[in-house]
């Protein structure tokens, strides 16, 4: 039978409901994932993250027709919206260098945009809006796992918002940098002039931050523990000054190789303070984090349940995995 399953064309990688999947469009997405490595992966370990990416495509088309059947493709406007939005992040120059550098085009981006957000949508309608979380499992969950909620030191809710004078290691940061220790002391009293001034924080972080972790999400740091922020006594001293809402002065971010050299200027944000000791179930902030954990663990086994579903239930053809096990098997 595996004779008879002939692909209509050496360029299709795979079909969904008979949706073809291009050879191009699968190289596109490999070079992508492995970007500039310069150590070139073996064909053996370049076919296994193939297939990988592969079994990806298919399971994202799937999603993707079952959102036009259910009429929740995002619209132009959507997709418009969130471009204005990426873009806000980065110089004209600097969004040219990074579609240039993920060996995208403007189109490739704006497909990109609207695949994810149909994505989104569908999730939501589907998965999303039919999870609800009880006060019983709040309160089983809270009585499973009371140690979690006793805090042995305080800790502090940061954002923050760091400038270095060498580019960004990690994909995904902004591309907009500046090139020596001084340029970065004057873009950081700069960003620190406008938030003075009362611009946003986390947008100024979106367009401005260099810490890839934390710009996207308006630089927010999640929580830091007290032994943590010890470790860089300036930004401790004036951290514990702050109230929240309140930022610190510009503070030098030093090299943790050797010879501790100034790597860039931050500012930071105090968002909250929490001290130590146990929290109890009556906490709001308890109830949250228990709630949106419970949540997101819902929402990933249904969204896992639900795209094994789609794919029984689509008509798929992977001819690059049997083509591969036909070479194998020769």
């Amino acid at each position: 039978m595996a004779a008879c399953r002939k692909a209509p064309s050496p360029d299709v990688m795979a079909t969904v409901n008979g949706k073809e999947i291009s050879r191009s469009e699968l190289e596109k997405a490999y070079k992508a994932s492995i970007g500039d490595n310069p150590q070139e992966p073996s064909a053996e370990q370049a076919n296994i993250v193939r297939l990988n990416l592969l079994r990806q495509m298919i399971d994202s088309e799937i999603l993707q027709q079952r959102a036009a059947k259910l009429n929740l493709a995002a619209s132009d406007e959507d997709v418009n919206a969130k471009l204005t939005e990426f873009k806000a992040r980065f110089t004209q120059e600097g969004f040219d260098n990074e579609l240039k550098q993920n060996n995208m085009t403007i189109d490739d981006l704006r497909t990109q945009i609207r695949r994810s957000l149909t994505e989104t949508k569908l999730i939501n309608k589907e998965i999303e809006s039919k999870i609800n979380i009880t006060d019983a499992e709040i309160t089983n969950y809270y009585n499973t796992h009371k140690s979690e909620f006793n805090l042995i030191e305080p800790r502090f809710q940061l954002a923050q918002i760091v400038v270095t004078g060498a580019p960004p290691q990690q994909e995904g940061a902004t591309v907009r940098r500046v090139g020596n220790e001084n340029e970065a002391r004057k873009e950081i009293q700069t960003i620190h002039n406008r938030l003075e001034s009362g611009e946003d924080f986390g947008a100024l972080a979106v367009q401005f931050s260099e810490n890839a972790n934390s710009a996207a999400n308006g630089g927010d740091m999640g929580f830091v523990t007290e032994t943590q922020l010890r470790t860089d006594p300036a930004a401790y001293n004036s951290i514990m000054r702050l109230k929240p809402g309140q930022i610190t002065d510009s503070l030098p971010v030093y090299d943790p190789g050797p010879g501790h050299k100034i790597a860039g200027y931050a500012i930071y944000r105090l968002i909250s303070r929490e001290a130590a000791g146990q929290r109890e179930i009556n906490d709001p902030r308890v109830q949250q984090s228990i709630r949106q954990g419970l949540r997101e663990s819902h929402a990933q086994l249904l969204k896992n349940a639900y795209i094994e579903m789609l794919h029984d239930q689509a008509n798929v053809r992977n001819y690059f995995a049997e083509q591969i096990l036909k070479q194998g098997a020769q």
